[in-house]
């Protein structure tokens, strides 16, 4: 039995004179060829994990091509917990799948433990017959000969190992073992993209959770500030403009010759029917009504009409599917999105039409705000700039990516300017099936 661990093969320069013997040209074409077999083999694996993300693609395609390169039918992965610091199969071809479940190896215990703790590969021509190997009433029932077993590392990091296993001793050779040496390290390198990645998407979707809950605090907020405003505030400036309406009319009845009071009432009075309409205004922008009465439609129509309306710019707007059950979440931030477009166009675009488009399918809904105003180029839109410019786009896109959603923004200067949003919808059907038994 030979155990062998891999290194780099020791090399040397060898000198001669006159002409090479064909033995010599021979053997020079033997070792060009594998140059070019290894080169080409570790070119299949690094194209086919390059450009993948995710780590199960990752190891299914590097293993399907570590075994037809070594042409094996027998191996598999196992990955390093990072916690445990135990290696379980994470993918496996040709072994049972008690064998690929029962496995469980801790840094150090068995072939593949000792591969990973010393980050050296070891080569067995009869692995049942290994005093260090692990499971061996496992490795009998698998019939499992010889081995290759290397680590998958990055730098200085070890993210697992792989195995190749054949039922012949003496199957596999040194070379295939700098070989697999080599293409583990590309794998390794695979695995440690992929787990970053899957970090940072965590990272994401922990931010986009929090995010939401903010937002939904955020319009919780507003709610409730817009009920007690309407309920309370605005119900005391109404009152308060109607009593001096009144006692306007009463000094003008009584007679009351005295100019400057009746000039001071008058203009008490249009001071608070002119709070009264900032208030009102308020409440709309904070909260509109129709929202929570009637749904996303008609709230983005209102909030268009009263917007735009009073700038001379006509408004249409087109609404298809069904609105009804939707989430409250999905119909704020749509809200929102449609309040930031609107507001845009009436601060900067110059326009004379716009034309909103809504769509509610079965699983996204899309949102298209059109208008044929002035447009800009949206290349120079990189952020948030100091004076504020681009803070609109960046929160109307911010808000739609919140909601797992995408938003697009076409413009050119004198074309006008399209702004699209697209939203998964996830029904609250509990919801839905209570409003339809209510209405039958």
């Amino acid at each position: 039995m030979i155990r062998g661990e891999a290194g780099s093969p020791s090399g040397g320069v060898i000198e001669s004179s006159g002409e090479a013997s064909p033995e010599t040209i021979s053997h020079d074409r033997e070792g060009n060829d594998k140059t070019y077999r290894d080169l080409l083999a570790l070119s299949r694996v690094s194209a086919a994990v390059s450009g993948l993300w995710d780590l199960d693609a990752i190891l299914e395609v590097a293993l399907d091509n570590v075994l037809s390169i070594m042409d094996g039918r027998m191996g598999g992965i196992l990955l390093l917990d990072e916690e445990t610091k135990t290696l379980s199969y994470r993918v496996q071809r040709g072994l049972s799948p008690r064998y690929a479940q029962e496995v469980r190896l801790k840094l150090g215990e068995g072939i593949a433990g000792r591969v990973a703790q010393t980050s050296k590969a070891i080569l067995l021509e009869d692995v049942s017959k290994e005093p260090l190997a692990a499971y061996h009433d496992l490795v009998q029932a698998e019939n499992l000969r010889a081995l290759i077993s290397v680590p998958l590392r990055s730098k200085e990091n070890v993210w697992g190992v792989i195995n190749v296993a054949s039922h012949l001793p003496h199957r596999f050779t040194r070379d295939d073992l700098h070989l697999l040496h080599s293409i583990g390290d590309q794998v390794g390198v695979a695995i440690e993209q992929a787990r970053l990645y899957e970090r940072l998407a965590k990272g994401r979707e922990r931010y986009r959770q929090l995010a939401r809950q903010v937002l939904i605090a955020q319009e919780e907020a507003r709610r409730r500030l817009s009920r007690e405003l309407h309920d309370e505030t605005s119900q005391t400036l109404s009152g308060l403009a109607l009593n001096l309406q009144a006692l306007v009319d009463m000094a003008e009845m009584a007679g009351v010759k005295d100019g400057e009071f009746k000039a001071r009432l008058r203009k008490a009075h249009s001071l608070a029917v002119q709070i009264s309409t900032e208030v009102s205004r308020i409440i709309r922008e904070l909260r509109p009504t129709l929202l929570d009465t009637l749904g996303l439609v008609p709230a983005v129509r209102q909030y268009a009409e009263t917007t735009l309306g009073h700038l001379g710019i006509n408004v249409s707007l087109e609404a298809k599917g069904n609105f009804k059950s939707l989430p409250p979440e999905l119909e704020a931030g749509l809200f929102r999105f449609a309040q930031g477009a609107i507001g845009n166009i009436a601060r900067h675009s110059e326009a004379k039409n716009v034309t909103i488009f809504m769509e509610c399918k079965a699983n996204d809904l899309l949102l298209r705000v059109t208008d044929d105003g002035k447009g800009f180029d949206v290349s120079k839109i990189t952020g948030i700039e100091e004076g504020g410019r681009g803070r609109g786009l960046f929160s109307m896109k911010e808000r739609v990516s919140l909601l797992g959603g995408s938003c697009l923004v076409k413009s050119q200067p004198g074309e006008g300017t399209i702004v699209t949003a697209r939203v998964p919808v996830i029904r609250d059907m509990a919801d839905a099936e209570d409003k339809s038994t209510s209405g039958r």
